[in-house]
């Protein structure tokens, strides 16, 4: 054997032992690998590499037995929501408010006082107080029908009974500011402080039937 071929021999039995294939390693299942990467350690001793293991193994056990018995992760999720306070919210008994009214047209003046789900509880026009034909269109009845219909839900206790009170307006007669006055008077200070709404439901024309010939002159 020459002198060449012993170097020759040698380095490739190294490369041989270098190349040679080794078993790949059993990789760990994706929830095992989840739980090494967590910063969890011992107080004793954080950087302790064995209290790392000891608190991986404690971690991947209990996660073992929640999956095999689904009712231990129900009770320990049960537990972790006594941590916090969740006082339950408070359920408002009366979403919505008394409905207050005010129907006012060139002719008359109406009041209707509702329950809030729309039951009517008072209803009354300037009609009713003995006013007849053109003289239900002016303020002062308008003004006397609202002051009446106030006294009338003080004499069923309603005023007490009412926690909120809407406002709606509708037309633009001349009862409209006069019914709104008595609220804004003497006889509506048991109810003013409890509108916490005005609003205008008034109607407005949109299409209908077709308007008259204007007439022409000359």
């Amino acid at each position: 054997m020459s002198r060449f071929s012993t170097p020759r021999l040698m380095a490739q039995g190294m490369l041989r032992t270098l190349t040679k294939p080794r078993h790949p390693a059993p990789s760990a299942p994706q929830w095992a690998r989840l739980f090494s990467q967590s910063p969890i350690v011992r107080a004793d001793n954080p950087s302790s590499p064995a209290s790392q293991s000891d608190a991986m193994m404690t971690l991947t056990r209990n996660f073992m037995e929640n999956v095999a018995d689904p009712s231990k992760a129900n009770s320990s999720s049960g537990d972790l929501t006594q941590d916090f306070n969740l006082d339950p919210l408070e359920e408002d008994t009366e979403l919505e408010p008394y409905h207050f009214h005010i129907y006012s047209h060139k002719h008359n003046t109406h009041v209707t006082l509702t329950k809030p789900n729309r039951d009517a509880l008072i209803s009354l026009s300037c009609g009713n107080l003995g006013f007849k034909h053109a003289g239900r269109k002016h303020y002062d009845s308008a003004y006397q029908l609202g002051a009446y219909v106030i006294d009338k839900m003080n004499q069923k206790g309603l005023t007490k009974k009412i926690h909120k009170l809407e406002v709606i307006l509708r037309g633009f007669g001349s009862g409209r500011e006069a019914v709104v006055k008595v609220l804004m008077g003497n006889e509506g200070k048991g109810l003013r402080d409890k509108i916490v709404k005005v609003s205008d439901s008034t109607r407005i024309k949109f299409g209908g039937t077709r308007s008259k010939k204007p007439r022409r002159l000359g």
